[in-house]
């Protein structure tokens, strides 16, 4: 099944590698640098079912990109990513659980690990 996906990471390595993975399955993708822009884009493109965010970016990080995303987008689905910060992956990975996101992806991840998180989702 083919998605409208929008991807945002301040790493643009990290964000360029993911999008590719994304479009050689064939889903439609949009991608912005941190979180104020993604939300930016999600108002422009109400197609986007699905947001691939990571949690810790300058501008607005994750968390509270996850919780504005959710509030007026509330049937979209996300997966948050983190390769940590002060406190370790896996507190921001629960914190974002428990704020709605559908699945935690630990960085660093393989394209397969992204690809089976979507799954889940269809």
């Amino acid at each position: 099944m083919n998605m409208n996906i929008l991807v945002i990471d301040d790493d643009a390595a990290v964000r360029k590698f993911i999008c590719t993975t994304l479009t050689r399955e064939h889903h439609n993708v949009f991608e912005a640098d941190n979180g104020k822009t993604g939300l930016q884009m999600l108002a422009q493109h109400p197609e986007v079912e699905l947001m691939v965010t990571d949690l810790i970016m300058p501008e607005k990080e994750g968390i509270e990109t996850i919780m504005e995303a959710r509030q007026s987008h509330p049937e979209l689905k996300i997966v948050a990513m983190s390769g940590g910060g002060k406190v370790g992956p896996e507190n921001y990975l629960v914190l974002a659980d428990a704020l709605g996101a559908n699945v935690t992806l630990k960085k660093p991840f393989s394209a397969q690990e992204l690809l089976l998180s979507l799954k889940f989702m269809e």
